[in-house]
C-alpha cells in the first residue's frame, strides 16, 4: 500500500493545484505499480504555516515561493 506525502508550505497552492498533484502522483503511481494499486495508493498534502520551512537557513513563505515561481527570487 503506498503512502505518499507532498509537503507544501500553506497559500502556495489552490484546492484546484492540490487536486491535480493529487491525481498526477496517483497515476506515477500506477505507472510503475500497476492499475491493481489504485485503490490502495495514498497521497495526502501536508502543509506548513509560512515561516515553518526554511531552505539554507532563511525562512520561506507563499510570497516567497510566488516570487520564486515567476522567476523574481525569495522577497525576505
Amino acid at each position: 500500500m503506498p503512502l505518499v506525502t507532498i509537503d507544501l508550505i500553506k497559500d502556495v497552492f489552490t484546492p484546484q493545484q492540490k487536486r491535480a498533484l493529487i491525481e498526477k502522483v496517483t497515476e506515477a503511481m500506477i505507472a510503475v505499480e500497476g492499475e491493481a494499486m489504485r485503490g490502495v495508493t495514498w497521497v495526502r498534502i501536508q502543509e506548513f504555516e509560512g515561516g515553518d520551512w526554511a531552505i539554507g537557513g532563511k525562512a520561506l513563505h507563499a510570497a516567497d515561493v510566488h516570487a520564486l515561481a515567476a522567476g523574481a527570487g525569495a522577497s525576505r
